[in-house]
């Protein structure tokens, strides 16, 4: 069962899950994929609540993300098994289902067609509206040096070479799975 929410009324649990980690998830096909995020803004453009994912250049969700520009967040509410999150930071989609390793229970969702994740409930349906991949010359030296060193190898885990293009989600549903 699901309980739909006013979203800004869970401001605070959603940013402060967001520093230790929440799920990006995306579907394309029947291949459903979710991804640890710790950057994201929640806010308002356009008269409409959004919420705004980055995603690095050679990650598996961005590819999912331009087939299909929906998306869940999925927020830990209350306890959880935090190995999901361990998980769905360090493994790619490109090798591995994390959904059937993780055994995750997937909801149907209400007006999109990425699923919600049960184990992580404060869930928000999210549309892209608009996106753009950062400039790099419009970031601080300090901010390039330190999130996009450009000495390392972008392909292993934890790579920071590769920049973020930003996807804006209006979200168009919100509620916690009971």
């Amino acid at each position: 069962m699901k309980k739909e929410i006013e979203i800004f009324d869970y401001t605070n649990e959603i940013m402060k899950a967001l520093k230790t980690g929440v799920l990006l998830t995306t579907k394309t096909d029947d291949k459903v994929n979710s991804m640890t995020i710790s950057w994201g803004t929640l806010g308002i453009e356009w008269s409409k609540p959004i919420f705004t994912v980055f995603v690095r250049e050679n990650r598996f969700t961005k590819h999912q993300l331009e087939k299909n520009p929906e998306f869940t967040i999925n927020i830990p509410y209350g306890d959880f098994d935090k190995k999901i999150l361990g998980v769905c930071g360090t493994k790619s989609g490109h090798s591995i289902d994390k959904i059937k390793e993780l055994n995750l229970t997937l909801e149907s969702p209400n007006t999109i067609s990425v699923p919600a994740i049960k184990e992580l409930p404060l869930t928000l349906e999210c549309r892209v509206v608009y996106k753009q991949k950062q400039d790099k010359h419009e970031i601080t030296e300090e901010y390039r040096n330190t999130f996009y060193p450009q000495d390392v190898d972008s392909s292993f885990h934890g790579a920071n070479k590769d920049f973020h293009t930003a996807y804006y989600g209006e979200i168009l549903s919100a509620y916690i799975i009971e």
